[in-house]
């Protein structure tokens, strides 16, 4: 059964095409690897997917239901529901301290304030960030942020989680730390996992690995 799939997807910014038929499919659990070289549409495509961006031409499919014929209203409600996501920089949000940060897609979807709390407190435990759930974005290394960002990005057990450059922020080691995690966490709740990279070490962690170039998925490894 495929989960996730673009089907022959385009769109251009302006006169500069970004994704030129480009078609990658994900299994309910798998970990796919998107890579490729700079301004490639690895990140355009993985927007497509995840319903961020409207492709002009081609199909996005996402269990079962196509998500590119649907208003920008339901696919924000998807994205809440069943999508979950890490990107480069963590992006916390700075006003909220590190458990509020965790527990915030919950709150979006209605969980009252005590329980989406008592649901996000266990992810600290288990990413090794036991005594920061007070602490602010600030207050935290980025290592440390970018885990507080994954434990937000999987809380809801979302059907897939896009993670786009999730390391490109941090040192070998730390990226390493937050690649184990991230594949670990998502396994246990058998989540698909959607990962940009441009780094093989990174890739080296998916079931599956694609190379996107001139907007193309043109080329695949098997992990």
């Amino acid at each position: 059964m495929t989960l996730l799939e673009a089907r022959d997807v385009a769109l251009s910014f302006g006169q500069t095409p970004a994704l030129r038929g480009a078609t990658l499919s994900a299994q309910p659990g798998e970990i796919v690897a998107i890579m490729g070289p700079s301004g490639s549409g690895k990140s355009t495509l993985l927007h497509c997917l995840a319903g961020i961006l409207v492709p002009d031409q081609g199909e996005i499919w996402f269990d079962g239901q196509r998500i590119d014929t649907m208003n920008e209203s339901r696919r924000s409600l998807l994205r809440r529901d069943r999508f979950g996501f890490v990107f480069q920089f963590g992006q916390l949000v700075p006003e909220l301290t590190a458990e509020e940060n965790v527990a915030l897609p919950l709150l979006l979807g209605g969980v009252r304030r005590p329980a989406a709390l008592r649901r996000a407190r266990p992810w600290f435990e288990r990413l090794g960030l036991a005594g920061l759930e007070r602490r602010r974005s600030g207050e935290l290394s980025g290592g440390q942020a970018q885990r507080v960002a994954l434990a937000r990005g999987l809380v809801a057990e979302p059907g897939v989680l896009f993670a786009d450059e999730p390391t490109g922020a941090l040192d070998t080691l730390t990226g390493e730390q937050v690649m184990d995690l991230l594949v670990s966490s998502a396994r246990e709740q058998g989540t698909t996992v959607v990962v940009v990279t441009h780094e093989a070490r990174v890739a080296a962690y998916a079931d599956r690995q694609v190379v996107v170039r001139d907007g193309k998925v043109n080329a695949l490894v098997t992990a």
